[in-house]
């Protein structure tokens, strides 16, 4: 599924759709150059998903946690600092989905040791205000989840 950004609210706000159909055990992956609006989908992602944290880059942290009111977590990931997915294994993204969402940036970067079954998202920077996304799904969970997205965003399945 292909969606034109044009403007980063309406980034959000396509985030919050996907992140309140979100589960535990759901892996949302981001690919994209720098400014192709990564971050601001997590922001809509972790507001649709519950989380009232601010959201911000864990570049520098690797991985950012978000709280929900219910206990839940939601893992934010950002792999542009990992030198090769090796470096990956050690943050166990396994471990993570068992216990929550998690949501990879620059995911093209580790994508060897990313189950296979995911909802890959490729975002592209167009110009100041507009940003385009294809949207892939890999497995039987994610080609529902993307059909229901597609359903609340176009009205068709």
């Amino acid at each position: 599924m292909e969606f034109i950004s044009r403007h980063p609210d309406q980034t959000r706000r396509l985030g919050t759709r996907l992140g309140l159909m979100l589960q535990v055990g759901d892996l949302v992956c981001l690919e994209g150059e720098l400014g192709s609006g990564k971050t601001t989908l997590v922001q809509g992602i972790a507001s649709g998903w519950g989380s009232p944290d601010l959201v911000t880059s864990p570049t520098f942290v690797l991985v950012n946690v978000y709280r929900h009111p219910q206990g839940r977590r939601f893992f934010h990931v950002d792999a542009y600092r990992l030198a090769n997915p090796g470096e990956a294994e050690d943050l166990d993204i396994i471990g993570m989905l068992e216990q929550g969402a998690v949501v990879v940036e620059w995911a093209d970067r580790i994508r060897s040791i990313l189950p296979a079954q995911n909802l890959w998202v490729k975002m592209r920077w167009v110009d100041e205000d507009q940003r385009d996304m294809l949207f892939r799904a890999y497995g039987d969970r994610y080609l529902s989840l993307l059909a229901e997205l597609r359903h609340q965003i176009y009205g068709v399945s």
